[in-house]
């Protein structure tokens, strides 16, 4: 179906709130305005992801100008607290968001698993680009892979979500808060404060440290955060311009991934609070997804997986919800309040 003139498919999720065209076709040049400001987060990783978007943009239109507005935000700010303590993943995104309306920016580059869930009506995920690995890292100077280390080691991590995954399969490690953006991660691990640190392992190939990566945790280790090692572009819903533009850097596949897992976190009432994860992926055309949800301990897990077509992909995600939530999920999630 057309839109802003690019045969587009609308991806949707029921009660979800959220919808964005992803392109079936490469627009025709000169829908794009003579100058895009992307504002971004100024740590390392952020840096280099907006980079990406205004390398492919000015590839894609010549003639436009393309800049950067680099902002530190209050997640960036915040580092002696778990973020499920301090606001959760909003703190990355509001500083972009209040750009975008100020007309001080017009697009805001964004890893799709620090995107909050529910967004305001004013903004738009314009497109969601191509996704990088989307799996969990481990990394250690001094062990191969969690399965080598003994009891008492010390894992790093900001997330409950990983967090429960190795409480549930490795109950004799201790787990322990781990803030900052990855080069400090990084250096807290390399100064001795962790045996060992989980991240995402987009985060460290789009950087080049693919080398720092001991083992790359399957999906049935760890599964990953809903929308992890995907890039979403935001806008102001206003902008027909801007999102008629972008859909040259679409990619549909993972869009449709992506909008089942964030449906299945939306009807679950994911949040920094909530330990839970959901990946999707593509199996004959068709999209795979399995989701949990667990107590930080680990010692409740509800699990589940379901397919669907591509256009159902967000109700795909809310029947997996559903799925969970009559074996018990309810339950968890009221136990964490």
């Amino acid at each position: 179906m057309p839109r802003h003139g690019i045969e587009s498919l609308s991806l949707q999720s029921p009660s979800q709130g959220l919808s964005f065209a992803v392109s079936l076709s490469s627009p025709k040049g000169g829908c794009a305005p003579e100058r895009i400001v992307i504002a971004t987060r100024e740590s390392r990783l952020a840096l280099w992801q907006a980079e990406h978007v205004k390398a492919r943009l000015e590839t894609a239109y010549p003639g436009c100008r393309v800049e950067l507005l680099g902002m530190t935000t209050r997640g960036d700010q915040i580092l002696d607290r778990p973020l499920a303590n301090v606001g959760g993943k909003g703190l990355f995104v509001k500083e972009l968001e209040a750009a975008l309306l100020e007309g001080r920016a017009d697009i805001a580059v964004h890893s799709m698993k620090d995107v909050p869930i529910v967004m305001g009506e004013e903004f738009t995920l314009a497109c969601i680009t191509a996704r990088e690995m989307p799996f969990d890292a481990f990394v250690s100077t001094r062990y191969a892979s969690l399965d080598d280390m003994p009891p008492g080691a010390v894992v790093g991590t900001s997330s409950l979500r990983r967090e429960s995954q190795i409480h549930a399969q490795y109950p004799f490690l201790a787990v322990t808060s781990l803030r900052g953006n990855l080069d400090t991660r990084l250096r807290k691990l390399d100064e001795g404060q962790f045996d060992a640190i989980i991240l995402a392992a987009a985060g460290l190939r789009r950087l080049g440290l693919e080398s720092r990566i001991r083992a790359v945790l399957p999906a049935e280790v760890s599964l990953p955060a809903a929308g992890q090692g995907a890039l979403g572009i935001e806008c102001l819903s206003a902008r027909t311009d801007i999102i008629a533009c972008l859909q040259v850097l679409a990619d549909a596949d993972t869009a449709a991934c992506v909008t089942a897992e964030r449906a299945f976190s939306r009807t679950l009432a994911g949040s920094c609070e909530t330990p839970l994860g959901a990946y999707g992926e593509m199996r004959a055309g068709r999209v795979f997804l399995r989701g949990f949800v667990a107590l930080p301990d680990g010692r409740r897990v509800v699990r589940g997986e379901r397919e669907g077509a591509t256009p159902e992909a967000g109700a795909l995600g809310q029947a997996l919800a559903n799925d969970l939530l009559a074996q018990g999920a309810g339950e968890i999630l009221a136990e964490l309040g």
